[in-house]
């Protein structure tokens, strides 16, 4: 009996050893319903330089199929890759590579062409939250250029578009949402996209317009409050495709009722990998995440 126990131990070990036994273990972990999404939020910032070609490129060859991205609008009405409509001296430098003082706000994109504001770095600047990301010069590049450069790595590749606006914001730093709305739908047509894409926003105003313009266009709730499903429901005006909450409001019972109501569940931004599997344990039908190799570290990789 004693042979035979040290006998496995010892295979045990050689397995451990070997890295075998702890990756079939990993992948074994969790299992993922097949129409599960990871989303890259902001083209995994986490890693990589935000909202940056090489970073949503970059994420794509990691395996995650679907790339979450903000959109903003230039002056000369292109749509421009961007979290906030102006430079954000977190990420981004002057074109000597100064720092930029103040918020940022003064260098509003709505007031510059799309060629003035890839002027700018907005990738070489140390993030204080992520100390992981890779630092390279990169610039705010337009819908039509990451989808380009996405589309010659692969042409599955789905992409996830914010409408970045505020009631404060219009006709300041952005477009009023019909006006934003058909911008980017007329992109949308030209890149050949359309069922490709999911269109998320805060602002219900915006995802209310892209409605009007095609009914066909997946729509994405995004909700940081703490009011009822219901009552953000009632605020939108119809189902959307996706109700994607901050991660830390959602509870089981919200997962139910919304799968009842036919509404997939995606939250965001989840970047802990307890929280993660937490999130797949209430049968939510996606994250979205800064951190694609923490997902993988928890599943296995595709």
């Amino acid at each position: 009996m004693l042979c035979i126990s040290l006998k496995y131990t010892f295979l045990l070990c050689s397995l451990l050893g070997a890295g075998i036994f702890s990756t079939l273990f990993a992948q074994s972990k969790i299992q993922l319903p097949a129409h599960f999404e990871l989303h890259g939020h902001r083209g995994a910032r986490g890693l990589f330089p935000e909202n940056s070609i090489y970073g949503f490129v970059e994420t794509a060859k990691m395996g995650v199929k679907v790339l979450e991205m903000d959109v903003v609008v230039s002056k000369d009405q292109q749509i421009i890759v961007s979290h906030e409509p102006y430079l954000n001296p977190t990420i981004c430098l002057l074109e000597n590579g100064a720092k930029i003082k103040g918020k940022g706000k003064q260098y509003n994109l709505y007031q510059m062409t799309a060629a003035e504001i890839q002027r700018f770095d907005c990738g070489t600047k140390k993030h204080p939250r992520f100390p992981e990301q890779k630092k390279l010069t990169v610039h705010k590049p337009t819908l039509n250029q990451v989808v380009a450069a996405i589309d010659k790595l692969d042409t599955s590749i789905r992409f996830n578009i914010e409408m970045k606006a505020s009631p404060k914001g219009d006709d300041l730093y952005h477009p009023v949402p019909a006006v934003f709305a058909q911008l980017l739908y007329q992109t949308l047509v030209e890149l050949n996209i359309k069922d490709r894409v999911t269109i998320q926003s805060f602002d219900v105003r915006c995802l209310q317009e892209m409605r009007a313009l095609d009914e066909n266009v997946p729509l994405v709730l995004l909700v940081e409050n703490f009011l009822s499903v219901e009552r953000n429901l009632v605020a939108l005006g119809f189902k959307p495709a996706v109700y994607s909450p901050y991660y830390k409001l959602l509870k089981k019972e919200t997962v139910v009722q919304l799968h009842k109501a036919g509404i997939k569940v995606i939250p965001w931004t989840v970047n802990d990998a307890n929280a993660m599997k937490a999130l797949i344990d209430l049968q939510v039908d996606g994250i979205i995440t800064d951190y694609p190799d923490r997902f993988y570290e928890l599943i296995g990789k595709p």
